[in-house]
């Protein structure tokens, strides 16, 4: 009760006194560096520190120029290279206008919550001249990740490639074990004319749907197919007979996006830093949140060649950004640079046969070491839906509605005053209650084509369900057709989970457990719900702390396509969340 009363105490604190103690505080924050970083040591880990700046940047795209957020001024912002096992230290600085935090996307996060990133979820968000930094050890994942805001839509801009290396001495386990000649990371992404907070804040004012981009980029340039863009357009130099190892990925707010090389053949060996069986194919499908790494062997004949990439458009009759980004792959031969580079052809926008095709032809590298026995079975329905408009607010969704999303019929809302990490590590009331409900509170036929509208407003609250540590995890994700229909990446935080199967229509437990995937299925951190769909994933509740779970489009998650999951401690200091930094922000 003491240690409880204590924690208590300290949120309780005026702002004035939690300042004053900042200080002593930050006194302590290089000593637990040096601890916990010097105890990695002793397993040949190495301690990579960065320092990350918010700040404002002048960039040029579509004939205007306009100030953006960046990190270092760069966007997109720098690449972190890092081996398997070592221990990332990064200070954020903020320097911007807005407040900020930095997610580290599929990065298990072992134990250290707190560096986690979704703004009032695990932490209080970085506000304007102060800075936070984020610590953890990247273990047991080779590949490619991502980091990015995770506060409003800044992570428009402010987001960057994380590349994760096998330890020294190890082979990458594909191409013979020969390294690749050259490692290329593609990062893919949206463009607005305008600034995206602006953009989000003007729907959410209304409840309308937020303007869609304006373009596609590759590596922040939209490429030879928009105004004012083709002296900018991203190159990138090969040469003939190398095979090289193309990093994608997905950083677009709102977009899926089927990606194709022309001439050239991508053999799949990685997604989201897990690797998989190759699979050869002549075009990916990538949701935002997405990782994808694939081998090209460049053995044409020499010139130029468009990579290009546009959107898988799901849902019917939903605005969508029907523009095509590309780059160009150049062999360098003065010979064939003259003229227009080979353009690959593209899936029509809602080809969701070529879609199903891509995800469902990945399979993990080895046999999944997969629990047979499942302790906690959850069905989630996820959607959009429509709030009625009540007295007095603006209303700008369909028939003077407002536009929201859920999961199991509630929308999430973020809490304002303090994370849910926070007062679930402190035992404070009042933030977040632990009954999110295991299954829809209504069964209904989910993907009928006309959902009675009784079932179209959820319930807005701040709902996580608990989970017991070491506890295995099965959720069917289960696609409504509310509204409109629409594959939705649903993305959780801390964890990785094996996708064992997926399909179209209302899951049927009697029939569809027949089609799951026990031997070889593929480990993400995202997954694609299907339109008029499901996905059936399984993972083991090994991670303690509060973990985000959300639709990666992020028009759905400011709608409140989101919950948590609340992973109770286990028996003693390894299975238990590390205490809070001293320098964690103050709400």
């Amino acid at each position: 009760m003491r240690v409880r009363a204590e924690k208590q105490a300290v949120l309780g604190m005026s702002s004035s006194s939690r300042s004053s103690i900042r200080l002593y505080s930050q006194l302590l924050l290089l000593l637990s560096l040096t601890l916990l970083c010097s105890q990695l040591q002793l397993t040949i880990a190495k301690e990579q520190y960065h320092e990350f700046v918010i700040q404002e940047a002048a960039v040029t795209r579509l004939c205007r120029s306009r100030r953006i957020m960046t990190v270092n001024g760069q966007f997109p912002g720098p690449a972190v290279e890092v081996s398997e096992g070592d221990c990332l230290v990064v200070k954020v600085t903020n320097r911007g206008n807005y407040n900020v935090t930095v997610h580290w996307h599929g990065v298990r996060q072992m134990r250290t919550g707190w560096s986690d990133g979704p703004e009032f979820v695990t932490q209080c968000p970085i506000r304007p001249g102060e800075s936070y930094t984020y610590r953890f050890t990247v273990q047991a994942q080779e590949g490619t990740l991502w980091w990015h805001a995770h506060s409003s839509w800044l992570r428009a801009t402010v987001h960057g490639a994380l590349i994760i290396r096998p330890r020294s001495g190890v082979p990458y386990p594909f191409n013979d074990g020969k390294p690749p000649a050259r490692e290329i990371p593609v990062i893919l992404g949206e463009w607005w004319d305008m600034n995206p907070i602006d953009v989000v804040r003007a729907a959410t004012a209304t409840g309308a749907a937020p303007n869609t981009s304006d373009a596609l980029t590759v590596n922040g340039q939209p490429g030879d197919l928009y105004k004012c863009s083709s002296k900018d357009t991203t190159t990138f130099p090969v040469k003939s007979g190398e095979t090289n190892l193309l990093r994608f990925i997905n950083a677009a707010l709102n977009t899926e996006l089927f990606v194709s090389l022309a001439g050239h053949t991508m053999t799949v060996v990685g997604a989201d830093a897990s690797y998989t069986k190759p699979y050869a194919t002549s075009v990916l499908m990538i949701a935002p949140g997405q990782t994808t790494d694939v081998l090209v062997t460049f053995d044409q004949p020499p010139g130029r060649y468009y990579l290009a990439a546009r959107a898988y458009a799901s849902a019917q009759g939903v605005p969508f950004d029907n523009t095509t980004t590309t780059a160009v792959f150049d062999y360098g031969a003065a010979a064939a640079s003259t003229g227009s580079p080979a353009m690959p052809t593209l899936p029509a926008y809602n080809d969701t046969a070529t879609a199903t095709t891509f995800t469902t032809s990945l399979r993990g590298l080895r046999k999944a070491e997969l629990p047979s026995r499942v302790d906690e079975s959850l069905f989630f329905t996820v959607g959009v839906g429509l709030f009625n408009c009540s007295g007095g607010q603006n209303c700008g969704g369909p028939n003077n509605t407002r536009f929201t999303a859920s999961i199991n019929n509630v929308s999430f809302v973020l809490p304002s005053t303090v994370s849910i990490l926070q007062a679930h590590y402190h035992g404070a009331a009042g933030v977040f209650t632990a009954d999110f409900p295991a299954n829809p509170p209504v069964q209904f036929d989910y993907t009928a084509q006309n959902v009675s509208r009784a079932l179209w407003q959820p319930v807005p609250g701040t709902k996580v369900y608990k989970l017991k540590y070491g506890s295995v995890v099965q959720i069917v994700l289960q696609g409504t057709n509310i509204f409109a229909a629409e594959n939705h990446p649903i993305h959780i935080h801390g964890y990785d989970f094996y996708i064992l199967a997926e399909g179209f229509g209302n899951f049927n437990a009697a029939t569809d457990t027949a089609k799951f995937n026990l031997d070889d299925p593929p480990m993400r951190n995202t997954v694609g719900v299907p339109v008029n769909g499901w996905a059936v994933i399984r993972f083991v509740a090994d991670n303690p702390g509060v973990w985000l779970m959300h639709c990666h489009l992020d028009v759905h998650i400011t709608w409140g396509l989101a919950m948590a999951f609340l992973v109770e401690d286990g028996v003693g200091v390894l299975q238990s969340l590390e205490a809070p930094p001293p320098d964690l922000p103050l709400c």
